[in-house]
């Protein structure tokens, strides 16, 4: 099942009293060439963000500040991550249908993406992405 793919990924963390850093290579850390990449911020409490599902594209989520719940459904089960560290990233595959919710106060939701955006890779309806997962299976 994809939903087994998708994991969390511990970046490296270099700790310093002056401040940690954590870094990022594509091809070592991210299982994907990095073709964009995007942020939400300012999120109002109580909204959900996501809500689609990609046929192709690979994306991994990282809780830049404050935390979020991430809730992915591969049409058969679903699992929720709560992302609240700077230094892990959610990897998601491609035939899953993501929610982010539960938005701390100051949250800001990174994510690298496999390509370049395209929305003809987006199932939008989650009725049309079930019934996707259910053909290609």
């Amino acid at each position: 099942m994809p939903l087994n793919d998708c994991r969390i990924i511990d970046l490296p963390r270099i700790q310093d009293p002056r401040g940690n850093l954590t870094f990022l290579e594509a091809g070592r850390h991210v299982p994907f060439d990095i073709k964009r990449v995007f942020y939400l911020y300012d999120v109002p409490g109580g909204a959900e963000r996501a809500g689609h599902g990609h046929k192709k594209l690979c994306q991994l989520f990282v809780a830049m500040s404050g935390s979020f719940d991430m809730i992915l459904d591969d049409g058969y089960k679903t699992k929720t991550f709560h992302l609240n560290r700077s230094y892990y990233g959610l990897y998601v595959c491609p035939m899953i249908w993501g929610d982010l919710n539960n938005f701390s106060s100051g949250s800001v939701c990174m994510v690298l993406a496999s390509d370049y955006y395209d929305e003809s890779d987006y199932y939008r309806d989650h009725n049309e992405f079930l019934q996707a997962v259910k053909a290609n299976s």
